[in-house]
């Protein structure tokens, strides 16, 4: 039980933000009204893709370097997992742009490229199917996903804060600052981060270990 520790943490900081997140008092920040609220789940979602994509993209190097077909299963897992992350972030900020920028999906810089770079994800995902050599799916997987990690940032951070955009963090639209979001907020969203990529890398070891009996199953079968 003592090695499972963080996943009851995990538990716990996602039932304390779900009932604080709803239930707190916020303060009113620009138009976004009790919109803000989303504060505590849209961007814990970035932070969970963030996480399993580098975990994905560092097995993916590791294959290259040893060609065992177990670092590739931990690489896809990341991937995949990261990619749903990816996409609950994208929904939750197109339902929060629906109520502050009159849209669900606007012509806004950051909707765009973040679309971008999970659709090079996406098409991670659906390279892998195509090939069913196991070994040349896991070498021209782990290629692709490096180059496909190069883009994610430049993508999903650098070039948003460049450009004129609705978007908080952008050059013409600052992000929320110390005085627009008070302490009872900051004691919710911290938390936030933590628990949901916990719970990302929950999901990531299930999927490492179902994907891990696959193999072998598929190998001694």
């Amino acid at each position: 039980m003592a090695k499972h520790w963080w996943k009851f943490l995990s538990v716990i900081l996602l039932l304390y933000v779900i009932i604080a997140g709803f239930s707190v008092e916020i303060p009113v920040i620009g138009t976004n009204e009790q919109s803000s609220r989303n504060l505590f789940f849209h961007v814990p979602m970035w932070m969970c893709m963030y996480a399993n994509f580098t975990i994905s993209v560092v097995y993916s190097v590791w294959y290259l370097a040893t060609n065992d077909l177990r670092k590739d299963i931990v690489a896809s897992s990341g991937g995949s997992v990261g990619v749903l992350f990816g996409l609950m972030g994208f929904a939750t900020g197109a339902l929060w742009s629906t109520y502050t920028w009159g849209g669900t999906i606007v012509n806004d810089p950051k909707q765009l490229t973040t679309g971008i770079a999970l659709t090079i994800y996406l098409a991670y995902l659906v390279l892998r199917q195509s090939f069913t050599d196991l070994d040349k799916r896991a070498r021209v997987s782990a290629i692709y996903n490096v180059f496909a990690f190069a883009l994610l940032i430049p993508l999903t951070y650098i070039i948003p804060r460049m450009v004129d955009s609705l978007h908080p963090g952008s050059a013409t639209s600052p992000g929320f600052s110390s005085k627009d979001t008070n302490h009872v907020m900051m004691r919710v969203f911290y938390p936030a981060i933590i628990g949901w990529v916990l719970l990302s890398i929950w999901i990531f070891t299930l999927r490492v270990r179902y994907k891990k009996l696959a193999l072998k199953n598929l190998l001694h079968g």
